[in-house]
């Protein structure tokens, strides 16, 4: 089912989808820290594989949450128009038209 979100309901939404998305972020950098630290091999892997597991987890979600992930640590919510736009770890929310995507993106105060 297609969801039309309201400014209101987005910045609502907002605080709970930083909080995990700065889990998953703290999470993923720590993981990524000890793939670096590891030798090539069996437990190097294992570790780039958590650390892929996180980002599927917070995508799952921000989706759960009736967001769109559209990248890392990226979520837009489908207004109808076009898409409420936040990543991590700006302090606000943007919008951008369908069409224009992240490049067309405009700070909303």
């Amino acid at each position: 089912m297609e969801r039309s979100w309201t400014l209101e309901a987005v910045r609502t939404l907002l605080p709970d989808v930083r909080a995990r998305t700065e889990r998953a972020v703290r999470e993923a950098e720590a993981l990524a820290a000890e793939h670096e630290r590891l030798a090539p091999g069996p437990d190097r892997h294992a570790a780039q594989q958590r650390t892929e597991d996180v980002i599927r987890r917070w995508a799952r979600e921000m989706e759960a949450l009736g967001a769109e992930a559209k990248g890392l640590w990226l979520v837009d919510f489908d207004t109808g128009g076009g898409y409420y736009c936040w990543r991590w770890p700006e302090p606000g929310l943007h919008f951008h038209g369908y069409e224009d995507g992240f490049a067309g993106r405009v700070p909303i105060h």
